[in-house]
């Protein structure tokens, strides 16, 4: 199974001066084989500043559970809740191809620093 990520990209903002942030997060994930791949579940491990991690895990992701064709991409942009204004995250999808064949993809550590922290921990 070849679907792999291209991109994992990044963006940080506050929400109306609150101390809890929300860590947006855009992904792109691109069908590099020649099946059929359908997302059906997500793992999330999100750590904050404190070094508090919590679980997050169920069906599909936004509200979705996208097949995604040979060649093409399913992108889409996401947040988690944090009581700090930097954190890490980590996980993987649950993907099942049209063969019947099932892939744990694994999602790389990435920060959700926030952009206004000048410490940028991460």
């Amino acid at each position: 199974m070849s679907a792999s990520f291209r991109e994992v990209d990044i963006r940080r903002t506050l929400l109306g001066g609150s101390p809890i942030s929300e860590g947006p997060y855009h992904i792109v994930i691109t069908n590099r084989d020649h099946e059929r791949w359908k997302l059906t579940s997500r793992y999330w491990e999100i750590t904050d500043a404190h070094g508090l991690t919590q679980t997050v895990e169920g069906e599909g992701v936004v509200g979705e559970q996208p097949l995604i064709h040979p060649g093409t991409s399913f992108e889409y942009t996401s947040g988690v809740p944090l009581k700090t204004p930097c954190g890490m995250m980590t996980g993987h999808y649950i993907m099942l191809c049209s063969n019947g064949e099932q892939a744990k993809i694994g999602i790389p550590l990435f920060s959700l620093d926030s952009p206004f922290d000048k410490r940028q921990a991460n």
